[in-house]
């Protein structure tokens, strides 16, 4: 049911999909789409997909600006990253960047809802506590965005995926894409805006 619920919704947003493709070539070029290895259910590794929405090779870059990383854990955050191209910024900060991520649910690595998953470098540095958060499938929506996750410490974030991981229901995911919805919505409102 879920399998097949995924599917419909991927079909049904495949023209946006395909509108989004070809904006990221026109306005940066190919490739299309970033890959890269996360870490999933019970720490298996898995290639995951996005948009691109940093230039190419702008991992290369993520050591000459350590300095201006906004995360105080083991991982790489800058809200306005200088790496993005001038769709990616727009994609990044609406979530659209994440759509393609349906296929990894297609093939059961990823939930909609869940965790979010971290690169393998960076999965690594988790203490035993916070690797609790691998003991179910990472998300595309982490229960974590409602709480400002650009603003709050890292271990906040840790102790909101660990309390997700004990509270998963199905009622307590209804509820959440409930609240979602609207917050997403604002999120794009206020970047068509801000343009």
């Amino acid at each position: 049911m879920y399998f097949l619920a995924v599917l419909i919704l991927l079909l049904a947003l495949f023209p946006l999909l395909i509108i989004i493709s070809l904006f990221v070539v026109i306005m940066s070029g190919l490739p299309i789409f970033y890959l890269q290895k996360r870490i999933g259910k019970n720490g298996k590794s898995f290639i995951m997909y996005k948009f691109r929405t940093m230039e190419v090779g702008a991992e290369k870059k993520q050591k000459a600006l350590e300095k201006r990383n906004e995360a105080d854990g083991p991982v790489f955050k800058i809200h306005n990253d200088p790496r993005f191209t001038s769709i990616g910024r727009f994609l990044s900060h609406t979530g659209l960047d994440e759509l393609p991520q349906l296929w990894n649910i297609l093939r059961g690595e990823m939930a909609l809802i869940g965790p979010r998953p971290l690169p393998i470098d960076e999965a690594n540095k988790l203490t035993r506590w916070q690797k609790k958060r691998h003991s179910i499938k990472p998300g595309i929506i982490s229960p974590w965005i409602l709480n400002g996750y650009h603003n709050k410490p890292f271990e906040a974030w840790m102790k909101s995926d660990v309390l997700y991981v004990k509270q998963k229901s199905f009622l307590y995911d209804i509820l959440f894409c409930i609240r979602i919805i609207p917050y997403l919505g604002h999120l794009f409102i206020r970047e068509i805006c801000k343009r």
